[in-house]
């Protein structure tokens, strides 16, 4: 057998002639090889091979003779061909371009690290149509202050044109939420909202992570034996994926794998928490297992109680209760999670939330729901101050043009129910858009009165199907056929209704 040479990004030519004559040897085709070393020369990723360009360049050099072909060169690659490719995409994208007048457009922003640890912030234009990314930028050695990132922003909203831009979404740090002030400051009728997705994970960092007693009593009283719960989670997984032996030993009794999840990434420790418990008979098996008890380890007093935590019954009990009245927050997470459409369901979905958070808390401690509960009433403090730090005008009117919340269907499908018109504290934060679009008292008074006619079904908007199709109809499909008689309200309903309430497409991929 010859030796194959060692494989190195630096191999010379004649280093892997042992390889292609290990491949004549055995039948094959060179070709392969000589793809293998093109991919390993350059150190470009393997993952490379599986890009259609990749394969459709070499199966149409394969099917077709072009003699005296040549590659195109270093230098042309990098200025002329890549500007022709950037106008070609420009060229595609245009279509997107043409609807942000008519649908009006969501600016989301994110900042991250890159691989060489330089911050960058990327932005993003979403609307109906697909979200389009518009640019990065490389923040490395400056001040990253309220005035800087909102001069970015405003960059980019000159660059989308600011008639067409209903709103701007960051995460809830205090220097975005600056920025944000700074920029409704300058553009009246722009709004900055913070990322929901944001607000839920803080929401659940706060529930999931009381370890100061002096940050706030009560909540530490409360949810200090969640941390403990997931602190000995974490203890599990970073014991058995730091160690060899254990990792070969659980693996022999799982079939899903131990992941390790970044703690900047949504929830983390519910997803933690979600695959420890999917593995529970796994663990179970492990630590019962003669390897186990007879591995000598460096920390014996660690494994010691690794194996108790994982045979305790009443560990594993808390654990199901926290993935189970956490879910409703997760869920919701997961669906705002994306970039499609939700800035007007938002509102309702936040008080869906929290109700169904309240009946699993009382159905565990088998409490009527007249009744008290100390854990509930910190956790629901939580919530509610999350949403009210969070909270926008913006979501107040986009939940005011939803039809649906006016239908019997919704209003009589859970108590305490009542439409939106009849909201004060809505009807206030809905009041306060309406005079930002519409500054004049006189063009206030025509919305108004459309508004009126609208929530009270007055004239057309109280025929029967109109009725009927409030509570079966998607919100914008019934303002193209049911809101020709409101035309300024609406304008701004089909406008709304098609924004997004998170910044998670932006987020790095």
């Amino acid at each position: 057998m010859i030796p194959l040479p060692p494989l190195s990004y630096a191999s010379s030519d004649s280093a892997w002639g042992g390889v292609e004559m290990l491949s004549k040897q055995g039948g094959e085709s060179t070709s392969g090889w000589r793809n293998c070393k093109s991919i390993l020369f350059r150190g470009l990723p393997f993952h490379f091979a599986r890009n259609p360009h990749y394969i459709k360049s070499y199966t149409l050099a394969a099917n077709n003779n072009i003699s005296s072909y040549v590659p195109p060169c270093y230098n042309t690659l990098r200025t002329t061909l890549l500007e022709k490719e950037r106008v070609h995409i420009e060229r595609l994208l245009e279509p997107i371009k043409t609807t942000w007048k008519e649908k009006w457009v969501t600016i989301v922003s994110d900042g991250w690290t890159d691989s060489q640890r330089r911050l960058l912030i990327n932005f993003m234009v979403v609307t109906e149509s697909d979200p389009m990314f518009l640019k990065p930028v490389n923040c490395e050695g400056e001040y990253k202050d309220k005035f800087y990132i909102s001069n970015l922003i405003k960059e980019v909203i000159m660059q989308v044109g600011p008639q067409n831009v209903v709103q701007v979404i960051t995460d809830n740090a205090p220097v975005c939420k600056a920025a944000g002030m700074l920029i409704e400051t300058m553009y009246s009728h722009i709004f900055w909202t913070p990322c929901v997705v944001h607000t839920l994970n803080l929401a659940l960092k706060n529930i999931c992570a009381a370890k100061n007693i002096e940050s706030n009593e009560d909540v530490y009283v409360e949810c200090h034996w969640i941390t403990e719960v997931g602190d000995k989670a974490l203890m599990i997984k970073n014991y058995i994926l730091n160690h060899n032996m254990v990792l070969t030993m659980f693996n022999q009794f799982a079939s899903l794998k131990l992941i390790s999840i970044a703690q900047t990434r949504f929830a983390s420790i519910l997803v933690m928490l979600k695959r420890i418990k999917l593995v529970k008979r796994a663990l179970e098996s492990m630590v019962l297992c003669n390897e186990w008890s007879t591995y000598r380890e460096c920390d014996p007093s660690k494994a010691q109680t690794i194996r108790s935590t994982v045979l305790d019954n009443l560990w594993w009990d808390k654990l199901d209760y926290i993935i189970e009245f956490t879910a409703p927050i997760y869920d919701m997470l997961r669906f705002a999670d994306t970039d499609r459409p939700s800035l007007h369901l938002i509102y309702d979905m936040w008080d869906d939330m929290i109700e169904k958070v309240k009946n699993i808390i009382y159905r565990h401690e088998e409490k009527e729901l007249t009744k008290g509960s100390e854990f509930y009433d910190v956790i629901y403090a939580i919530l509610t101050d999350r949403w009210t730090k969070s909270s926008s005008p913006l979501h107040c009117l986009a939940h005011s043009l939803n039809p649906r919340y006016y239908s019997d269907t919704w209003l009589s499908a859970a108590l305490n129910r009542i439409p939106p018109n009849l909201d004060i504290k809505l009807s206030e934060e809905r009041n306060k858009c309406l005079k930002r679009y519409f500054p004049s008292s006189e063009a206030r008074t025509t919305i108004n009165i459309e508004f009126a006619r609208f929530s009270g079904q007055m004239d057309i908007f109280g025929c029967p199907d109109s009725v009927e199709e409030r509570g079966i109809m998607e919100p914008r499909m019934w303002w193209i056929v049911r809101g020709a008689s409101a035309p300024n309200f609406q304008k701004i309903a089909l406008k709304l209704l098609c924004q997004p309430c998170s910044s998670s497409c932006c987020e790095r991929n």
